[in-house]
Formats: C-alpha cells, structure tokens, sequence
C-alpha cells in the first residue's frame, strides 16, 4: 500500500522538483507586461483545472482508492507495479486503461512541446503545472488520510468486472 501510493507521490513530487527549477529561473528575469498577463490567468487555469478537477476531483480520490484495492487484494504482479497500477495502467476497467495512457501520452507530447519554448516562456508554463502537480500531490496525501481515518476512499477504484462463472 505504502508503495502504491509513495511512488505516485514520488513521481509527482519529482516533475514538481524538475519543473520547478525553469519555473524559478523564470521569475528571477525581468518579466514585461506581456509575461505577466500570460502568468497570472495561466496559473489560476492550471490550478482550478489540473489541480482542482483533475487531480482532486478525479485522479486523487481514484489512487487513494486503487491503493485499498491493493492492500485488500495483493496479487505479487500489482503489487510490484503498484505505482502503475495505482495510476491505472493496468488491471482496470477498459475505459479506465485507455485513459491513463491516451492522457499520457497527450501530456508527453505536451512536455516535448513546451521544451522547445525558450526563458521565460518555458518556465511560465512549467509554473502552471508546478501549481497543479502540487495541488494533486497535496490531494492524494490528504484524501489517503481522511480514507485511513475513516471507512477508507469513497471513489470507484475502476477495477475490471469478474469473470462470470
């Protein structure tokens, strides 16, 4: 359990790290008029939807969820990929599964993109997605907590039907 949810944890809080330093290198230039217009609507956007109805609403509760499913069913393959499958890589609904990798690889394709922007355009981005990425690390940490001390996650964990037999 504990690594299902640490290594998502630690996968977020790793790009918030990596990103943080173009973010900060950003803000340390001299901004114009126009860099500050882009950045305050950016990151209030990347807040409210990366963070807020991307990470809190829906990925969050759905990892914190996927996590008790792990404790409660520990099959050695999910649980030596416990992050990936706390994610829902894999063992999901099939909606669920081609979800988490369609948006994956939609934001590795973003990620490329937003590298070739040049200083400070690139860490103004990365800013947004600074905001957001915390947001959703806080998430997970606080909705793990509130499930631990109560009747544990109120999400739908998306796990495949059983075979009917």
């Amino acid at each position: 359990m504990i690594w299902g949810l640490g290594g998502v944890v630690l996968f977020l809080g790793s790009a918030v790290f990596r990103l943080w330093g173009h973010a900060a290198e950003a803000l340390a230039m001299d901004l114009a008029l126009a860099h500050w217009a882009f950045l305050v609507p950016w990151v209030l956007f990347m807040a409210y939807s990366e963070g807020h109805k991307g990470f809190h609403k829906s990925f969050s509760p759905r990892v914190v969820a996927r996590t008790w499913a792990l404790a409660d069913d520990p099959h050695p393959l999910r649980l030596l990929l416990a992050p990936a499958f706390c994610m829902g890589f894999f063992h999901g609904t099939r909606k669920r599964i081609l979800t988490s990798w369609i948006l994956t690889g939609v934001i590795v394709v973003l990620v490329l993109g937003v590298r070739l922007l040049d200083q400070p355009w690139r860490g103004l981005v990365d800013l947004g997605v600074v905001v957001g990425l915390t947001w959703g690390t806080i998430s997970i940490l606080v909705l793990a907590v509130q499930a631990a001390a109560g009747d544990g996650p109120s999400a739908d964990p998306q796990l495949p039907l059983p075979a009917a037999g």
